[in-house]
């Protein structure tokens, strides 16, 4: 019999790539038949009806008819990229991992972000957990950390999942609100479930609004084990920590760019990518050995409780950058498939009965959405190591396995993959497990409430203050007075200020100990309240600290202006040179800067080209704004309302303002400028990270400097500006 169907004995795959590279040049229909005409359908005369024998017109709309898949039930809204990862140094005395032994190694990665309760179609900035998905390709098979940028969750055992996601979804009888917990499904549901309090806390924090992908840190979540050559297992618990830092938005800002740019996230990725400037994290593990979990006063294997850093540090051991952006969002970024079992030969399970129920819900869902058991032939799922064994058939093979063997064990056709006998073998941890069959909650997992308040008392002032708020908002939108109560009674199981700050703006009265707030609306002295509120609470499940770091996002966080992208506010006759100095400057320390016009293209004669307008940007897309001298321009900028409105909400978010030369005059023009002016003038502004200089050189340095700090929080007029 002919090897093919020419008979010449070639090599079918070298007689397809020709094929291939011969019809590249024109129109094919999926089956590689060259199509001659696809702007019009087949007819029976040019007015007459469409012919059924059409096949060119069936085979385009009936793809175009199935050309989605059913979005994820949660992490539906994804933006994702390609990259590496690399360990420093060898962790062969934790892990026989391959992938954590060899630094010299770079293991391709694809990383997928997400947001949990929206669909596809919602705004990126929704106030949200967001979801930290890592697929590492290594030797030994895909390595997937399924992680989120919170360490903890709601609840601790995966019974419950499907009542939580249906709590914080839009309710069935409207489908509404979108992308939103801010509801009366969800408080009912969470004002009934205490343990889900300490994530609770973290969600109404400023890490679920997240300022970027890069300044957002990851985490495994679960409790894995990893386990070295000689069978030696320790607990792990595994963290993303971005390079330039953890920071937020603020809710205001967050509310803003959903209207301005529901793509934020993603497009700020995804151009950061294009011009050359990677996202990178590095990562950390917590180590416990085993035997010694039994110490704290926590348990290891509960989901709602993080390890405390000052108990069990984090210890760097690897870096991971995104380099490359997707080339086809359904292909890859739609299409990957993420799964807790996916791990790798030196790393196992815990009992963590959260983590046991994903691992059999996530290869159920790539069932369901992706239609086949083949999914992981998919290009962006197929593992870089070899696929050998008898599986066979299914929808959707894109292999085509040869030979008659599709069983084990079996001697025909000369060979039958068997299992490894050597050490590079998957084995499970040998634990020992014994017990009656029960449905009961460990007694080990009965705190819900100390974790809590150590994040509570982990937080800065002004941080707490955002937490208030953030309740004051979402249960302000709960329509059922018993929820709100409730959920009130949970709050004050935390903190007695905060569940009277909360019950403040709810019209409710707090019964609580604690001196805090009276119920006509009245406090007693604003520094006795803010001692109360900023005192530490009693903890329990925190290993008798009352706080911790690695918490606050206000602490700890390295200060560059890396990756940070500033509005530079021009017209024509702007003063080009000093343009083009702070464009040097930031350049320099690696950030990013677009010239914000009345109009888009060039500005006059100065050379100057605008890149966004007032129309088209706000301030809250960037990190700090710079306004240029030039008399000119200044005049112009001044008449317009949206260039004094830009100033004055970059101040009210507390980014970095500098303005050189005549720049100053539109600063002292605006809102802010009339509060400054009475109050100690230009001088008085430069603590506030509100630089203005003659000297351009200097001011540039200075600039960047506090585009560094991030946000200056001690803006003397944020509350009075109004923006």
């Amino acid at each position: 019999m002919a090897k093919n169907s020419n008979g010449n004995g070639q090599n079918k795959d070298q007689d397809l790539a020709r094929a291939t590279s011969e019809s590249a040049n024109y129109l094919t229909d999926n089956q590689g038949h060259p199509v001659g005409d696809d702007q019009n359908s087949l007819r029976a005369g040019p007015r007459g009806p469409t012919l059924l024998e059409d096949y060119i017109l069936r085979e385009k709309i009936q793809h175009f008819d199935h050309e989605r898949i059913p979005e994820r039930v949660v992490h539906a809204r994804g933006a994702a990229a390609h990259g590496y990862f690399q360990v420093y140094e060898s962790l062969a005395e934790y892990t026989s991992a391959k992938v954590l032994q060899d630094p010299s190694k770079k293991t391709p990665v694809f990383v997928r972000f997400s947001t949990v309760a929206g669909s596809r179609g919602s705004a990126d900035t929704a106030r949200d957990v967001r979801g930290f998905a890592v697929k590492m390709y290594t030797e030994d098979g895909n390595w997937d950390i399924v992680g989120n940028n919170i360490p903890v969750f709601f609840i601790q055992d995966a019974i419950k999942f499907p009542d939580l996601i249906h709590a914080v979804k839009p309710e069935p009888h409207n489908e509404i609100p979108q992308a939103a917990s801010a509801h009366d499904t969800f408080y009912d549901f969470i004002s009934l479930t205490p343990e889900s309090m300490h994530m609770l806390m973290w969600v109404m924090s400023d890490r679920a609004i997240p300022r970027s992908f890069a300044t957002m840190e990851g985490f495994g979540v679960h409790t894995f084990r990893l386990i070295n050559a000689q069978g030696t297992s320790h607990f792990v618990k595994f963290h993303w920590k971005p390079v330039l830092g953890a920071h937020s938005l603020v809710w205001d800002e967050a509310v803003k760019i959903a209207g301005q740019d529901a793509d934020f996230h993603r497009r700020a990725m995804w151009e950061s990518i294009e011009q050359g400037t990677p996202f990178e994290w590095e990562m950390g593990i917590q180590l416990i050995p085993e035997g010694e979990e039994s110490k704290y006063d926590f348990d290891v294997l509960d989901a709602t409780k993080l390890w405390p850093e000052d108990l069990i540090p984090v210890r760097i051991v690897g870096k991971m950058t995104l380099d490359r952006n997707p080339d086809n969002y359904f292909a890859e970024t739609e299409q990957v498939a993420f799964m807790t079992t996916n791990i790798v030969p030196g790393i196992d399970f815990s009992n963590d009965p959260l983590l046991q129920g994903r691992n059999f819900s996530y290869l159920d869902t790539q069932l369901s959405r992706l239609g086949s058991p083949n999914f992981s032939e998919l290009p962006i799922n197929r593992p870089l190591a070899q696929v050998s064994n008898n599986q066979r058939d299914a929808h959707m093979r894109y292999t085509i396995n040869k030979g008659r063997v599709s069983y084990a064990p079996a001697t025909l056709d000369g060979h039958s993959p068997d299992e490894t006998t050597s050490a590079r073998g998957f084995h499970s941890y040998p634990q020992d497990v014994s017990g009656q069959k029960v449905r009961v909650r460990s007694e080990s997992f009965g705190d819900h409430y100390g974790q809590a308040r150590l994040f509570w008392n982990s937080m800065a002032p002004v941080e707490k203050e955002h937490i208030v708020k953030a309740l004051q908002f979402e249960l302000s939108k709960v329509e059922t007075r018993d929820i709100r109560v409730r959920m009130l009674g949970q709050l004050a199981q935390i903190n007695e200020v905060l569940a009277a700050q909360v019950g403040l703006a709810l019209g409710e009265k707090v019964q609580t100990g604690a001196k805090t707030a009276k119920p006509n609306g009245t406090a007693d002295s604003a520094d006795e309240i803010a001692a109360l509120a900023n005192a530490s609470s009693p903890t329990s499940a925190s290993g008798g600290l009352e706080r911790t770091s690695g918490l606050s996002l206000e602490e700890g966080q390295p200060q560059t202006a890396k990756g940070r992208k500033v509005a530079i506010l021009a017209a024509p006759g702007v003063a080009a040179a000093q343009v083009q100095a702070v464009q040097d400057a930031l350049a320099a320390e690696g950030a990013m800067a677009e010239v914000v016009g009345p109009y888009l293209g060039a500005l006059g004669d100065s050379g100057v080209e605008a890149t966004k307008t007032f129309a088209n940007s706000g301030s809250v897309l960037f990190d700090a704004v710079y306004v240029p001298g030039g008399a000119a321009s200044v005049a112009m900028l001044q008449k317009q309302g949206d260039a004094r409105k830009f100033i004055d909400e970059a101040y009210k978010h507390g980014k970095a303002i500098a303005a050189s030369a005549e720049g100053a005059d539109l600063v002292m023009a605006t809102e802010l400028g009339r509060f400054a002016q009475g109050n100690g003038g230009a001088g008085a502004l430069a603590e506030q990270g509100v630089l203005l200089s003659k000297d351009g050189a200097a001011l540039a340095r200075q600039f960047v400097a506090a585009i560094a700090q991030h946000r200056f929080r001690n803006r003397a007029y944020a509350e009075m500006v109004a923006a």
